[in-house]
């Protein structure tokens, strides 16, 4: 079943990227040689009209093969170079614009049956920072550093960028509909070095923090603890709830968490650093239609962000290349969410499975307008050239770019499908 989930996943979001390009080449008068899904040989095929339609062996990618695209056809006014710039941009742009489309129509679906997750204070701990600096729970903050606050997911990627150190924290908020500003200063605390979400979910580890002892330990981004110190650890509340009674010191945690199925011990030393005891609800809450509406444009302005910045972390080797996932690592990710969610019911499955498809179609979305030789903003590059020379780059010069990018392209599939393996093995 998670092999059929993944592929119908992909087959989706290749489907509605292609289907873009198709629709607006088609309705700028481009004729279309052929539209397939998959890539390889062909597992069948049928002609309609000019285009010939295939659904290809291998279930990754696909294509809008359109006249001229690549050659020029000069006594052809349908093939793809013989149209304004202006056309060609809307065809090229219009494959991630329909993946961001699908995006806003599944986070609707998402958020009108579970909520959105609004960045709510949770009881602070007597002596924290922001105990004393005065938020109390049910506090709703909307700023943090001078970065706005919408759902608590911002909140948590603000501070996976920007982890807390010794210098002052400023947080607004609103409390009875008034609005506060408070500016807490950190105290040194012992901590292990990760995030999670203090909630009812599986204790899965969000991320570890650069240079901990933890990350030295081993202990990795989507490992689950299920033990703390000899203590049973099933949730994510659980590990708050466990701190919150055993405050950690100087000394060691034997720590128990499972990676791909397989059970592992590790001692750990806390170490010093800097904490505000900040905690916020991940939960979710519903909302009316006006609501749904504008939280499904916050969740693709999240996402949108999010690639955004792991791609800026990964260029400058702030995360490492073990957390790039190409398919076979996203069919692990759709395994793992369809076996959590499979006890509860059809109808979860599909949300989770809508929840994916949303992250990674605004993810192929973000990539594809990345203006690198051979993806779509890059041949989006070459038209904006063209627009502001009033002159085409000429082919064989853009030809000879694009295939080069094709190529890094390539090796980087490879590297990314041998970490996923590497990775799940």
């Amino acid at each position: 079943m998670s092999i059929i989930l993944t592929l119908i996943v992909f087959s989706v979001l290749v489907f509605v990227h292609e289907f873009g390009h198709f629709i607006m080449a088609k309705k700028n008068g481009i004729c279309v040689v052929e539209f397939s899904i998959g890539m390889g040989p062909r597992l069948f095929s049928f002609d309609k009209g000019e285009t010939k339609y295939s659904w290809k062996l291998v279930p990754f990618g696909g294509s809008c093969q359109m006249l001229g695209e690549d050659e020029d056809v000069e006594d052809n006014e349908r093939a793809f170079n013989n149209k304004s710039v202006w056309a060609r941009m809307v065809v090229l742009a219009a494959g991630p614009v329909f993946n961001f489309f699908l995006a806003f129509v599944l986070s609707v679906i998402v958020i009108g049956s579970v909520g959105y997750d609004p960045c709510i204070v949770i009881e602070p701990d007597d002596g924290t920072a922001v105990e004393e600096a005065g938020l109390e729970a049910g506090d709703v903050i909307t700023e943090y550093n001078g970065k706005n606050i919408v759902i608590s997911r911002d909140l948590f990627l603000q501070e996976y960028m920007y982890p807390v150190t010794k210098d002052d924290v400023t947080i607004k908020y609103k409390r009875d509909g008034k609005e506060y500003t408070a500016t807490v200063t950190p105290k040194e605390v012992y901590s292990m070095g990760i995030s999670f979400y203090a909630n009812d979910d599986p204790a899965e580890v969000l991320s570890v923090v650069n240079g901990s002892a933890i990350e030295e330990a081993g202990v990795k981004a989507g490992d689950v603890i299920t033990s703390i110190n000899g203590e049973k650890i099933e949730k994510g509340k659980d590990i708050s709830d466990y701190l919150d009674e055993n405050p950690l010191t100087s000394e060691n945690i034997e720590l128990e968490f499972k990676r791909d199925g397989k059970t592992i011990k590790k001692s750990v030393e806390p170490r010093i650093t800097y904490s505000i005891g900040l905690k916020y609800n991940t939960g979710r809450v519903k909302t009316g239609a006006l609501g749904v509406l504008r939280y499904s444009f916050t969740e693709m302005r999240y996402d949108s962000e999010s690639v955004i910045k792991s791609l800026w972390m990964l260029i400058t080797g702030k995360i490492g290349a073990e957390a790039v996932s190409g398919p076979v690592g996203i069919a692990n990710i759709v395994d793992d969410a369809y076996e959590q969610t499979k006890s509860q019911g059809a109808f979860d499955v599909f949300l989770n499975m809508a929840y994916l498809t949303v992250l990674f179609s605004v993810n192929l979305g973000v990539v594809n307008l990345i203006p690198f030789p051979a993806l779509d903003g890059g041949r989006l590059l070459f038209l904006v050239v063209e627009a502001i020379r009033r002159k085409p780059v000429p082919k064989e010069k853009e030809a000879v770019v694009h295939f080069v990018g094709m190529a890094i392209l390539m090796v980087l599939m490879v590297f990314i499908l041998f970490n996923d393996i590497k990775k799940i093995i």
